[in-house]
């Protein structure tokens, strides 16, 4: 019901909203913050924030005092890409991955460490700075996200500009997601018991990779054009700001730390040097390449093989509703607020494990997309289809990954059983077939006997 002082629907957004506005211009008319978010914002993709909605993109700031100029006209935060951009103006929504290589000048890695609980994204954030500093990185940026987790920061200076004949600069999303997998792997072990250990008695967490899915990082958010809350940009939720911090002392961390009118700005981006990251990012090839050869050698790998190529084989021509399974139709249903992203990414992938043609998914995921509120970007879906479709099929999401959980979504006995949405298409699909031929084959019969 509305208040009945303000008629508002919401008191509590409304509460919210009054005073994040309160603070901005008093804040952001700060030389010092302008500066900060200006610097940071040289050669990446911008976008203004007015409260709950995003502005225009793709945007830049031409002189720090734009950034004031965007707060009196209601912005309340700013974020920016991890893609550094010869020039950010040119990129278009719908370019191919040729046209946004060819833009592209190279890209930080940022790791999102984000969690419901803030200790435990403490945790997670000082065990990645130790794995870092292991593996040769000296300089690492850490920010507060205005929430309940921490950014990190490479810098793309520390990164070769080739390895193993690639251009770095050409390799984004793939690099950054396999260091945040490979960094999530040194730390697994030490992450699940510190963890545990914080969670203690009363909590349903156990002693198993369970505990770590909290501070994970998301890697469905690294993809193309994706964007971040600047450094020293407000959270429109706590009103604190994304301070900047040492890498050494996430431990020591408060929400305190952030209270807009006390931080004092610091360099987010760190003094790197060349080839710094090298290591890293050559370990982290190496391990995915070995993990990928591991899995191929288990027990179970040649009837995982030949189920991928009878997925391999299936081209659906017309997706008929029995074909698809309850859990992606529910996604489809759409009315979505949250999870999006992880919403999209399950779909994509489902519709090109099953040959379905390009065409047909943009016309699926606009109609789902539509059903939304809010909806998703149109260029950030056409970007992700057209990365997915340029590359060979991956299988979605088993249905025991936090994907389908996280969104609401929780798959039937059967797709437990078939554990991936594939499989129940699959099975579907031959079912259909050999239905098909049974009939043709009776009819065939009776046509002979009637002659």
């Amino acid at each position: 019901m509305p208040d009945e002082k303000t008629g508002d629907e919401n008191p509590e957004k409304s509460f919210k909203e009054e005073r994040i506005r309160s603070m901005t211009q008093i804040y952001y008319s700060r030389p010092e913050v302008q500066k900060a978010i200006f610097e940071f914002s040289k050669n990446r993709e911008i976008c203004p924030r007015f409260f709950e909605g995003f502005g225009k993109r793709p945007d830049s700031f031409q002189y720090p005092g734009d950034i004031f100029e965007l707060v009196k006209r209601g912005a309340t935060s700013f974020h920016c890409s991890e893609e550094i951009w010869k020039d950010p103006l040119r990129i278009f929504t719908g370019m191919s991955q040729a046209e946004a290589n060819e833009m592209r000048e190279g890209w930080d890695l940022l790791i999102d460490i984000d969690s419901k609980y803030l200790d435990y994204s403490k945790v997670m954030g000082e065990l990645i700075v130790k794995a870092l500093k292991f593996s040769g990185i000296k300089n690492i940026g850490v920010k507060f996200s205005g929430s309940k987790g921490f950014h990190l920061i490479v810098p793309w200076k520390a990164f070769p500009k080739e390895v193993y004949g690639n251009k770095t600069s050409e390799m984004f999303p793939e690099y950054p997601r396999i260091i945040a997998k490979y960094l999530a792997h040194l730390i697994n072990e030490e992450l699940v018991k510190k963890i545990s250990i914080l969670a203690g008695n009363k909590s349903a967490y156990v002693k198993d990779t369970e505990s770590a899915k909290e501070v994970i990082p998301d890697l469905v958010l690294v993809s193309p054009r994706h964007l971040f809350r600047m450094p020293y940009s407000l959270h429109e939720k706590t009103a604190l700001a994304s301070a900047v911090i040492d890498a050494d002392k996430i431990k020591d961390f408060e929400p305190r730390d952030a209270e807009p009118m006390q931080i004092k700005i610091k360099n987010f981006i760190p003094n790197s040097k060349e080839d710094e990251a090298k290591e890293l990012l050559i370990q982290a090839l190496d391990w995915d390449k070995e993990t990928n050869n591991k899995r191929e050698t288990e027990k179970d790998y040649n009837k995982k093989i030949e189920d991928k190529k009878n997925y391999a084989e299936i081209k659906i021509i017309e997706l008929s509703e029995n074909l698809i399974p309850p859990s992606i139709k529910k996604i489809l249903a759409g009315g979505m607020g949250d999870g999006k992203k992880r919403a999209l990414f399950i779909l994509i992938n489902f519709f090109r494990s099953i040959n379905l043609d390009k065409k047909e998914v943009e016309k699926r995921i606009d109609e789902w997309n539509k059903k939304n509120n809010p909806s998703l970007n149109e260029g950030y879906i056409q970007m992700q289809i057209d990365w997915t479709y340029a590359r060979k099929a991956i299988l979605p999401p088993n249905y025991d990954k936090d994907y389908y959980k996280g969104i609401g979504i929780i798959p039937t006995e059967e797709e437990m059983r078939l554990k991936n949405p594939i499989n129940y298409t699959a099975r579907k699909n031959y079912y259909n077939t050999e239905k098909e031929k049974s009939i043709k084959k009776n009819s065939k019969k009776e046509k002979v006997k009637k002659e």
